[in-house]
């Protein structure tokens, strides 16, 4: 429980500082006054006060906030601050100092990535045959457990992703395999098969195959600083892209929404991750990184993109929307959340007491 609790407050506290960072940052770069650059909410625990900032601990360490000179549209300011008012700047500013916090989270996951792939390199997966199904294509063409396979349609093959990619897309055409199996090259003819299959979220899906399973073989792969920050982009952007292939099919249906978690649940995976090492732990922040900037940037009031939605419309339409019609949306933002944060703390309790 400690140990759950103490990566928790890590893990939380390093997401909070650095999304707050950015939106404090390109505030700051365009002039913007900050009044309190706060870790968490609530009372103030532990703080110092730098010039007009107030850079602060407060004490629900479940968030945080930068308060910015002139945030609220209607707010009354001394003629001296209208300068470094946030209302009071051009709409494209105010969007790039919004747009910021989680567009550093996605930095923050990006710049970790990059760290872990410098430091400890990659992994490939060979293209080395383990099961054939006996009734499958592989089976009938003779492939065997041991077998690697060098290419497709004389096209090389680096890892066992790249052979499933060539035979998934093969469209059910016959394809060309040289194998090694032991010292000896074969080649050998293989047509895939059409057969039923379950995607990522359980989605019934029709695929080609041949009827092989990998063995398990992989190979250490380093890499310099170079190629550690292309994989880190790479790493970055299709984590992105499954997050939000992910919340589709929630709201789809497709997922069930157990899957959804809340704080007990973030505590105990990121115990779990603690327990297992200081790289899986970094690797779960960054993880959890993408997906508060995916959730951030979701156009529901009071969060990021609910502002930034604001801030688009103004720009199309040359004027800000109405301040009522704002504050209705403000309303209807705060329910969703408090609504959801219920629905996760839910959940969260019914996985522990009654699984």
């Amino acid at each position: 429980m400690t140990t759950s609790i103490f990566a928790f407050v890590i893990v939380l506290g390093v997401l909070i500082f650095f999304h707050e960072l950015g939106h404090f940052l390109v505030a700051r770069f365009f002039g913007v006054g900050v009044e309190k650059f706060s870790l968490g909410f609530g009372p103030r625990l532990i703080g110092r006060t730098i010039g007009r900032t107030d850079y602060r601990i407060s004490a629900i360490p479940l968030g945080g906030f930068v308060k910015m000179v002139g945030e609220e549209p209607n707010a009354e300011l001394p003629p001296e601050d209208i300068p470094c008012s946030f209302t009071h700047k051009h709409v494209f500013k105010r969007i790039c100092i919004v747009a910021a916090g989680p567009t550093f989270n996605l930095l923050l996951a990006l710049l970790i990535f990059w760290g872990l792939f410098w430091v400890s390199g990659t992994y490939i997966l060979q293209a080395t045959v383990g099961e054939v199904r006996p009734d499958s294509p592989a089976g009938r063409a003779g492939l065997a457990t041991g077998d690697r396979i060098l290419a497709i349609d004389e096209e090389m093959v680096a890892s066992w992703e790249e052979m499933s990619a060539v035979i998934t897309a093969s469209e059910g055409r016959a394809l060309r395999f040289q194998i090694q199996r032991e010292n000896e090259i074969r080649a050998v003819t293989i047509t895939p098969d059409l057969t039923p299959d379950k995607n990522l979220f359980g989605e019934e899906i029709q695929r080609y195959i041949i009827g092989i399973s990998s063995a398990g073989d992989v190979q250490p792969l380093p890499l310099g600083p170079g190629a550690a920050m292309l994989e880190g982009v790479r790493q970055t952007y299709e984590i992105t892209k499954l997050t939000i292939l992910s919340i589709v099919k929630l709201i789809q249906g497709t997922v069930s929404t157990k899957t959804l978690g809340g704080p007990i649940m973030i505590a105990e995976m990121a115990g779990q991750q603690a327990k297992e090492g200081a790289d899986n732990l970094i690797f779960f922040i960054a993880l959890l990184s993408i997906n508060l900037a995916v959730l951030n940037f979701l156009p529901i009031p009071v969060l990021d993109g609910g502002h930034l939605f604001f801030f688009f419309i103004e720009a199309i339409i040359g004027r800000p929307v109405n301040t009522r019609m704002r504050e209705m949306a403000q309303q209807a933002g705060i329910f969703i959340l408090l609504a959801l944060m219920i629905f996760v703390f839910y959940n969260d309790i019914t996985r522990i007491f009654f699984n």
